[in-house]
């Protein structure tokens, strides 16, 4: 009692509960486990738009919000193991919105690119463009060529970014591959078409998850996503941040995939 203290002393490290040695391993026991694990997660980033309004910003404050997310997303998506990542960013049903907004969202998909490449490469992500490029801008199309370029090789996570895409059109352009080719009537089965998709020798995916409350696949992978588990969730996609992942991941694993067995 009383004396003075030692102050070269330090205080040891608290225990955790139970008087658990506080060891990396059992740190890593609060990562979330999600098994299985979808190999292809495919999303439809939705909400942009209603997200700027609702903070009465312009659209493209929306779209360049948007654009943060997707960041988020391939981070964590890396993180967590994820193989593909396929991202619908611009129909070509989007052409009907103003000449301003379809501008505006060449550029940003240019220019994120192109400045995301480094960090791209760094985390190991390869990114592929699915869709009709020849009729995009030239500009556009050889500055997001060039980019994309820079990725080849990445490992740890295929990123599809689906841009000036439509499901239907897909299926259009396999079947006339297949009719240039003269390919006889009875051979012509699911697996050669799939062989001319744009997804040709990719996984389907086995998630699909809408961000903004909407409940439909608005003409996105359409083929490859017949037996995907669909997933819905209200936030708007400038929100949906690496919790919202881990959600969808959590749900997909209490599923059980049947493939119409």
């Amino acid at each position: 009692m009383g004396g003075a203290a030692d102050p070269s002393a330090r205080p040891g490290p608290a225990m955790p509960p139970d008087g658990a040695a506080s060891t990396g391993v059992e740190r890593a026991r609060l990562e979330p486990v999600f098994d299985p694990l979808p190999a292809h997660v495919a999303v439809i980033m939705d909400g942009n738009r209603r997200w700027a309004r609702e903070r009465g910003l312009q659209d493209a404050a929306g779209h360049e919000a948007g654009v943060d997310a997707v960041r988020r997303l391939i981070v964590h998506a890396v993180r967590r193991g994820i193989a593909m990542v396929s991202l619908y960013a611009f129909s070509r049903e989007n052409w009907a919105r103003s000449d301003d907004e379809v501008s505006g969202l060449f550029a940003l998909l240019e220019s994120a690119i192109r400045q995301e490449t480094p960090e791209l490469v760094a985390n190991g992500v390869e990114v592929r463009l699915l869709g009709r490029p020849d009729e995009l801008p030239e500009t556009t199309r050889s500055s997001i060529g060039a980019a994309l370029d820079g990725t080849r090789g990445g490992s740890r996570l295929k990123l599809n970014i689906a841009f000036n895409y439509a499901g239907r059109t897909e299926i259009v352009d396999a079947v006339r591959a297949i009719v240039r080719a003269g390919v006889p009537e009875d051979r012509i089965d699911e697996e050669l078409i799939a062989r001319e998709l744009y997804t040709a020798g990719m996984p389907d995916p086995d998630l699909v998850i809408r961000t903004g409350g909407e409940m439909r696949l608005s003409n996105f992978l359409i083929w490859q996503s017949a037996y995907a588990e669909f997933i819905s969730s209200s936030t708007l996609w400038p929100d949906f941040g690496p919790e919202a992942f881990d959600d969808a991941l959590s749900e997909y694993a209490r599923r059980s995939r049947r493939f119409g067995r």
